[in-house]
């Protein structure tokens, strides 16, 4: 029988050791969601997962293919914290705040906005966002055609603005990077830029809070008011 010796104790066999918790898909995903809150998306790592798990990284490659499947699991594990519809207001007003919040999670989580981009969560709770927007949709009379290609343009609106953000957030260049555009639109001459000379203001107004309200309520009126296309049960994409 092998046994630890720990310091300035007897020796301690490892069958006395508390056993570990059998590893779970369930589990890994847990862990690697609570790394991200702890240290952000970038430390999430096979290696320092199954560091976390006291366990190798092969025994996690049973369980999660890769570092990109993880990434997308632990987004859907998250999305189980972006908040329901309000219980009253429009169909677009309900709308509008189910996305922001799932917007403003992703920014809480600057590599994953960035990971989202790319990656394809199917399960749980990705399932339920998306029935909740074709709801909302349907219920502000969009068509199935409509409802099912308008959640994709809204989720890649609200994705790119927060992957956009937190890009900006982590660029150590970025308050001079906006100095900088500010000078050449206001500095715009009228002869040769006439419209930027003439929009200088507005094109900088606004917060970032109220470009993404205006974007999302711009993308519902044109998804309402654009048609869609036939369609049928072709899957349209390649991976």
């Amino acid at each position: 029988m092998t046994a630890d010796t720990p310091a300035g104790g007897a020796p301690r066999s490892r069958r006395e050791r508390p056993a570990k918790p059998a590893l779970t898909r369930d589990g890994i995903v847990a862990a690697a969601a609570r790394l991200v809150r702890a240290e952000g998306l970038a430390k999430v790592t096979m290696r320092r997962l199954a560091a976390e798990l006291d366990t190798g990284p092969a025994s996690l490659y049973v369980y999660v293919r890769s570092t990109a499947e993880l990434h997308a699991a632990v987004l859907d594990e998250l999305l189980g914290t972006v908040a329901p519809p309000p219980a009253s207001g429009t169909f677009a007003e309900r709308l509008e705040a189910v996305l922001t919040s799932y917007t403003a999670m992703l920014m809480e989580h600057p590599g994953l906005a960035r990971s989202a981009l790319a990656a394809r969560p199917s399960g749980d709770n990705y399932l339920d966002l998306v029935e909740r927007l074709l709801a909302l949709l349907a219920e502000g009379g969009a068509s199935p055609g409509q409802a099912a290609w308008g959640v994709d343009v809204l989720l890649q609106h609200a994705t790119a603005t927060a992957a956009e953000q937190s890009a900006r957030d982590a660029d150590a260049d970025a308050a001079g990077d906006w100095d900088a555009l500010v000078e050449a639109l206001r500095g715009a001459s009228p002869g040769r830029r006439p419209h930027i000379a003439a929009l200088a203001g507005p094109l900088l107004s606004g917060t970032p809070r109220q470009r993404l309200s205006w974007g999302f309520r711009a993308l519902i009126t044109g998804v309402l008011a654009t048609p869609a296309p036939d369609h049928d049960d072709d899957i349209g994409r390649t991976p």
